[in-house]
């Protein structure tokens, strides 16, 4: 029963499509009348929010450094809060399709240097004051400059100023051409606040929920806004902590104590899926363990020893075993299919083959190379002796060094000549390719420069027209793929642990429960 459920949550949150709930169904020996109407009562749901309840979700971190100014926004906690005060001017929802929020409309001049936003009339702050352009143009404005705090503020660097145009309209204006710009607005530091805020602890957005109470490091609490623009929100009341031990965290899920918990770890989706009540929602996502070859230095500026390391990965198997069919194969760049019609579907898979692993390896005149191994990522260390293991076979000697997370990022990321690596998903494929393999970039961390990848990143951003823009998406994973340092064996999805009372959980692949967006549309069953 608690597998049917399961599958019937995955159908409801657009995980699995008609065909494949029906076919897992047959699996589990339902029949095929039974299958239909699972079916017909799953789509039933999907189609009744509810309105009411108290919704309890814990993160995995918070601290005193916990905030409420959006800029400044780094963790999932953060996230969470800023969700539920606050808007963007657009929203990333299912499918990472962009959808109005406090801009109607948007429009771009020809070559993407410049952008209009209609600005949503009606809206109001939480304090009664109306929205206007005027706190557009001051919240996007705190973003620009190299002495901003904005934690986003890489993702705006194009951005010269925002003007106000009128009462309800402003405009973007660039120094280079950047068709990502609207994308970039859902992201979750890009949050419209009241023109001259100073006291943000008092959370006054034009958000679904109002502030009740913060108290950084320990909780805050959250009644639903009755004079929200839109429908609004469906839960009465929010109330969100962190528990940073994994399995305390999956206990209060279990108890009941909590009705949603963010990161949930191995051992912790072993004991939600052997629980009644509850389930893990597992989303899938751009985010991915790899190994880092770095290309300017032995043995990773050898093309064929980097090759032979991609043949010898078995990504079924990584996927199926060490992930527990919690993820994706990999391609060897960091564009997978959660990132929807920027995913080159047309590039050939790479598949596990150690003859031609063997090959290239011997031709790198390589017989043995030392890899530093720490758990940046769940599942990296396992993906690395299932590696070690297959090398040996085909009698290449890696040895591996496990290193602690501590001080990993400062001492051997982008410092010994073989790391692991892990990298969250970007919310364009544009952005994700730029910021690792921009040549000469601060995080180009196998220091691979390559003169036409650097170009078309440019390129593609100017470009409006979507097949082209694809097309140039294509040749930049390509290039990732067969000459990059980056072996990509699997994308991760995200694991987040849920009561079976909450639904209407968005599939949005950028972030934890929905990319945070369940705040809104998710909802209680009595």
């Amino acid at each position: 029963m608690k597998d049917i459920k399961r599958f019937q949550q995955m159908h409801r949150d657009g995980r699995i499509d008609r065909r494949e709930f029906l076919a897992a169904m047959g699996a589990l020996g339902v029949s095929a009348t039974a299958a239909g109407g699972l079916l017909t009562s799953s789509k039933a749901l999907a189609a009744t929010p509810k309105k009411g309840g108290l919704a309890r979700a814990a993160s995995n971190l918070h601290g005193p450094d916990d905030q409420m100014d959006p800029i400044v926004f780094t963790s999932g906690i953060d996230y969470t809060r800023g969700r539920a005060t606050y808007n963007n001017l657009i929203q990333m929802l299912d499918g990472m399709a962009l959808h109005p929020e406090l801009a109607e409309e948007w429009s771009p001049n020809a070559n993407a240097t410049e952008f209009t936003f209609k600005i949503r009339k009606g809206v109001e702050f939480h304090d009664g004051s109306p929205l206007t352009a005027d706190d557009v143009v001051w919240s996007m404005s705190r973003h620009l400059g190299e002495d901003s705090p904005s934690t986003a503020k890489s993702f705006f660097t194009a951005v010269t100023e925002w003007k106000k145009v009128d009462g309800h309209t402003v405009k973007a204006v660039l120094s280079s051409p950047d068709s990502d710009l609207p994308a970039k607005l859902s992201e979750k530091q890009a949050k419209i606040v009241k023109m001259g805020t100073e006291d943000f602890r008092k959370g006054n957005g034009t958000g679904p929920y109002l502030l009740e109470s913060f108290e950084p490091g320990v909780r805050s609490t959250h009644v639903r806004n009755p004079n929200y623009w839109r429908d609004g929100p469906n839960f009465d009341a929010l109330e969100v902590t962190a528990i940073t031990d994994p399995i305390a965290r999956v206990n209060a899920l279990i108890a009941g104590d909590m009705d949603l918990i963010y990161t949930v770890d191995a051992k912790g989706v072993r004991l939600i899926e052997q629980s009644e009540g509850v389930h893990i929602n597992s989303t899938p996502s751009g985010l991915y363990g790899g190994i880092c070859c770095l290309k300017n230095t032995e043995p990773g500026s050898n093309d064929d020893f980097v090759m032979g390391l991609r043949y010898i990965q078995d990504r079924e198997r990584i996927v199926r075993s060490i992930l527990k069919g919690h993820g994706t194969v990999g391609n060897d760049h960091p564009i997978g299919p959660a990132y929807g019609a920027d995913h080159c579907s047309e590039l050939p898979q790479r598949e596990f083959d150690p003859d031609k692993a063997k090959f290239h390896l011997d031709k790198s005149g390589y017989t043995s190379a030392e890899l530093y191994v720490a758990p940046v990522i769940a599942g990296i260390e396992e993906v690395c002796l299932l590696m070690q293991a297959n090398l040996k076979k085909i009698g290449f000697d890696l040895q591996i060094k496990k290193v602690p997370t501590d001080g990993y990022w400062g001492a051997v990321w982008m410092k010994e000549p073989l790391n692991v690596v892990s990298w969250n998903m970007r919310p364009t494929a544009n952005a994700m390719l730029g910021i690792q393999f921009e040549p000469g970039g601060n995080w180009n961390d196998t220091f691979w420069n390559n003169e036409r990848f650097g170009e078309l990143l440019k390129l593609q951003l100017a470009e409006t027209d979507s097949d082209k823009r694809h097309a140039m998406l294509c040749e930049m994973q390509e290039l990732v793929h067969t000459g990059s340092g980056m072996v990509i064996p699997a994308h991760v999805n995200i694991l987040d642990g849920v009561s079976d009372k909450i639904q209407g959980i968005p599939n949005v692949p950028v972030g934890a429960m929905g990319a945070y967006e369940w705040v809104e549309f998710a909802w209680m069953e009595a």
